[in-house]
């Protein structure tokens, strides 16, 4: 349920805040006031395409930001626990920002999300049915997916497995017709990978390698001038007779016994002793490397073919190990799913076939459920219809022979057949109802899904068009029982619809500032009769339209 509505900067609302109830609530108010501005703004909250367009003229972004009672649907969430959005406040607050650059950013509860999972989680929220919406009905193929929507839990899980297998079979062939088209390429090109893949198995490649061999070429190809460097170091700070070292061992011993006399005379004594010390070691160590310096020609030539290996292999497969490595994987992977050997593709025929079978099997489980849920819509619609003033119609969900093809919803292609006159046969409702009649027939599906679907808020747009009279007070009534499972928004001009809504909202535009502004204003009792007795009579209202205005208002309460 939708609790609480902001818009700021949205077309001609400049800022609007809104709470909404449980029940139906009417919008009302003069043509281009701004109402289906507010259903615009509950559609991009609910995942719809944004634009631009959309943002009031002079402002850099438009925020519109939605309060929502949170759904209860095990499927839903389960998806905001897969999606991490906390759900322990029982509320959902969406935000949606867009801005003249084209930024367009969607949160859940202050987690940013893609508009493609907003889109997910509206369609738990908010169910839009406008004037276009006829449009479904108008396209037979779309009447396949009416019908599946009447289905329960278990024609849905039964529809979702067969997707799964269909999926998969698809995928499947597509590997068949490829190998079969390209056989003897593929042979080549497996035959490549293999290779590939056995040459750099073969290297045995190790991170860090290639820097560690670089950096032993060139000791050993630089051998004789380290041992040249080091004998010399050596023999300057260690040979026989006055060296470098004994030179640095007199300064001590001398500056010792000044030492005391000035601290700048100790900081001197204390540098050149701690760097006496330094060249002492640093003679060991010149020793010890010289003792253990040999030349081994041979492990240079082995070092200078192994790099040779990884310059090779990078030219080939990737600049450096690490990319090398990471083709391995890629190849290895493909040639795992595409182990093509003699016989193999007897087996993967063999596999299609029956998987095949198999989709084909869930399909005809899917065909079976169909028809008991088309006798079910059928005699629901009826019913609804009947209510609507249409009680000489019938309604009939007919199957199209489409013979043992195999679609993504199976075999089936339904479309809906109507007559609304008696001794008429039934024919095809695309060609025959009228706009009146398409408005009815559409309430009687959502009437029908909205007891089964759980979405806790239906929005009505001027779905009440192109009727009057005992038709308008039999969709007033009927958009009224929609609110008994739903919370019901519904746009009208009809005085019937609005009367036997719980609350009334009432839309209207005013220029301040040379501005144009929409403002909307919950009316009381009294502004209730007064804007029906408006909607009834138009610019004049006298005193026999505020009492007809009354009767309505007193005949929806009972």
């Amino acid at each position: 349920m939708l609790q609480e509505l902001t818009i700021e900067n949205f077309a001609i609302i400049s800022k609007l805040r809104l709470s909404f109830h449980q029940g139906m609530t009417a919008l009302t108010g003069e043509t281009g006031a701004g109402k289906s501005i507010i259903i615009d703004a509950m559609g991009l909250l609910a995942g719809g395409r944004g634009s631009a367009d959309y943002i009031r003229q002079g402002a850099q972004k438009c925020t519109l930001e939605g309060l929502f009672q949170l759904p209860k649907q095990a499927e839903f969430l389960h998806f905001m626990e897969e999606l991490g959005i906390d759900t322990e406040e029982q509320n959902l607050i969406i935000q949606r920002d867009m801005s003249t650059s084209g930024k367009n950013i969607c949160r859940v509860n202050g987690r940013i999300v893609t508009l493609a999972t907003l889109r997910k989680i509206g369609e738990f929220l908010v169910d839009i049915h406008g004037q276009n919406e006829h449009q479904e009905l108008m396209q037979a193929d779309k009447h396949l997916g009416l019908l599946d929507e009447f289905g329960n839990q278990s024609f849905k899980r039964a529809k979702k497995a067969y997707h799964k297998a269909y999926d998969s079979f698809r995928q499947l062939e597509q590997q068949v017709k490829k190998i079969q088209a390209n056989e003897k390429m593929f042979v080549q090109r497996i035959d490549m990978l293999k290779f590939q893949q056995e040459e750099i198995e073969n290297a045995e490649l190790q991170i860090d390698e290639e820097e560690q061999l670089v950096e032993e070429r060139e000791k050993l190809s630089n051998h004789q001038k380290i041992v040249d460097g080091l004998a010399e170091s050596y023999e300057a700070l260690n040979a026989e007779g006055l060296n470098s070292l004994d030179g640095v061992g007199a300064a001590v011993s001398h500056l010792q016994g000044i030492a005391h006399l000035d601290t700048e005379f100790n900081s001197i004594f204390e540098n050149v002793q701690n760097a006496y010390y330094l060249l002492q070691d640093s003679v060991g160590d010149i020793s010890r490397q010289l003792d253990n310096l040999e030349f081994d020609e041979n492990r240079l030539e082995e070092v200078n073919h192994r790099l040779e290996v990884i310059r090779q292999l990078k030219r080939k497969y990737g600049e450096s190990v690490e990319a090398i490595m990471a083709y391995y994987e890629e190849i290895s992977q493909e040639l795992a799913e595409s182990n093509f050997s003699d016989g193999q593709m007897d087996k993967l025929i063999k596999k299609l076939a029956d998987q095949e079978e198999h989709v084909r099997g869930l399909a005809q489980e899917l065909h079976n459920q169909r028809i008991e849920i088309a006798k079910k819509l059928q005699k629901s619609i009826l019913t609804e219809l009947k209510e609507l003033y249409m009680a000489n119609t019938d309604f009939e969900v007919s199957f199209l022979e489409m013979g043992n093809a195999l679609q993504r919803e199976g075999f089936d292609q339904v479309e809906f057949y109507i007559t609304t006159n008696p001794g008429e046969p039934l024919k095809p409702l695309v060609k025959v109802a009228s706009g009146g009649e398409l408005s009815r027939v559409m309430l009687a599906l959502k009437t029908i899904f909205s007891k089964n679907q759980g979405i806790t808020s239906i929005v009505f747009d001027e779905v009440d068009t192109g009727v009057s009279g005992r038709v308008a007070q039999a969709i007033a009534d009927k958009i009224y029982q929609v609110a008994q499972n739903s919370q019901v928004l519904c746009i009208t001009h009809l005085p019937q619809v609005a009367a036997v809504a719980n609350y009334q909202y009432y839309i209207s535009k005013d220029v301040k500032k040379g501005r144009t502004e929409t403002e909307v204003q919950q009316l009381t009792s009294e502004e209730r009769v007064a804007e029906i007795a408006r909607m009834l009579a138009g610019s004049e209202i006298t005193d026999l339209t505020k009492k007809h205005a009354e009767e309505l208002l007193a005949m929806a309460k009972k």
